[in-house]
């Protein structure tokens, strides 16, 4: 049962006791705090130091100690002195050096990098005798307070290319066929090339999984020659056109656009076509053809945003359910299995469903663009 009343007298105002019990229902704080934090409410609710001591696991002097601090110093005496440490060996000077170097690319100290880790920065600051000698270890340090990361590189688009008004209205053209209700008569195609398809035959026959082993490949092939992969992907339907070429030419494009032309139906009166802007999709021939076949219309996708085009989705699916083992006898048995895929993947056909998260996406970026288009005119006018 509990000993006596504890001489020791807590001082606490309403907000720190309703302060200190978020900290004890809370699942983030130090395991350190938290237990200050208990000693100081049981205290404070009258127990005995040795009670407190039983139930916290902490000595009594412990308990004698968080009690003094924070009846003199509040709610934040309960958190670790800050301790000065061991004095740094590098001052601010050679810190300045570091993220300096750092923040330049490597050819310009005339190194042939591509990027900075520790080690390279290491060595230049030893070559260029700003110290003697300084570990990776320091180095990485001192760039992780200033939150540098030198041997991390992304992926960005500059400015190369105008976000423009005509890539607003491109956006919206693209978008209005992939979500606008569809009449009877037309369909949407998202058509594309999978070129450099490599016919490679495996050395050695590839062995089906067993019990605790993954499917075998052997790593050694012989090249059987390569195709390219024209497909038309359906929006709508999911269903999917395709033909395998020797080369890719508008001779080409054209005769698949001819192959679609006598596959689909004919009470389809307009096939809208969404493609990306390579030369083959534009050419003389390709205009002529289309001047004579009108029920074909062509809706090219923004410079750098062929993730709009459909039929991108479906080639991943055929890259990793059907070209990630490559093991093909010749072009012609690469060819047939195209087919076969393609044939195999129409019995389930099923389109792409783009949510209205995508489209809220694609007309925030449109608003944005047409706001600075908007207020670039205003400065100009």
């Amino acid at each position: 049962m509990p000993g006596p009343s504890t001489n020791i007298k807590i001082r606490a105002s309403y907000e720190d006791i309703t302060e200190m019990r978020k900290i004890l229902r809370g699942w983030t704080r130090a395991y350190a705090l938290v237990r200050r934090v208990m000693i100081i409410l049981l205290l404070f609710m009258g127990l005995s130091v040795s009670e407190v001591s039983r139930q916290t696991k902490a000595n009594r002097r412990i308990i004698r100690k968080w009690a003094e601090r924070y009846n003199n110093e509040g709610l934040k005496g309960l958190n670790d002195s800050t301790r000065k440490g061991r004095p740094p060996v590098f001052n601010a000077e050679i810190a300045m050096h570091i993220v300096k170097i750092a923040c330049e690319m490597p050819e310009l100290r005339g190194r042939s990098l591509d990027k900075w880790d520790c080690e390279e920065i290491a060595e230049e600051l030893i070559r260029t005798k700003v110290v003697t000698s300084i570990s990776n270890d320091s180095i990485r340090r001192i760039l992780n307070s200033q939150k540098i990361k030198p041997w991390r590189h992304h992926m960005w688009l500059s400015e190369k290319t105008p976000r423009d008004q005509e890539f607003c209205t491109r956006v919206k053209e693209v978008m209005n066929l992939y979500f606008r209700e569809m009449k009877p008569c037309e369909c949407v195609l998202s058509i594309d090339e999978n070129t450099s398809i490599q016919a490679r035959k495996r050395i050695a026959e590839i062995k089906a999984a067993g019990p605790g082993r993954a499917v075998l490949c052997e790593h050694e092939y012989k090249r059987k020659g390569a195709l390219n992969l024209i497909a038309a992907f359906d929006t709508r339907t999911g269903i999917v056109y395709g033909k395998c070429y020797g080369r890719k030419r508008q001779v080409e494009f054209i005769n698949f656009l001819e192959h679609l032309d006598s596959e689909i139906p004919r009470d389809k009166k307009t096939i809208h076509i969404v493609c990306d802007n390579v030369p083959m999709h534009k050419g003389k021939q390709v205009q002529e053809w289309l001047k004579k076949n009108p029920r074909f219309i062509f809706h090219f996708t923004p410079v750098h945003r062929s993730w709009m085009n459909q039929v991108e989705q479906w080639f991943g699916i055929l890259k990793r359910k059907r070209l990630t083992i490559s093991n093909f006898e010749s072009k012609d048995d690469l060819r047939d299995k195209l087919y076969l895929f393609i044939s195999q993947w129409n019995e389930n056909a099923h389109s792409f469903k783009w949510n209205d998260k995508t489209r809220m996406k694609l007309e925030k970026m449109i608003e944005k663009i047409e706001m600075r288009l908007n207020s670039n005119n205003n400065v100009a006018a």
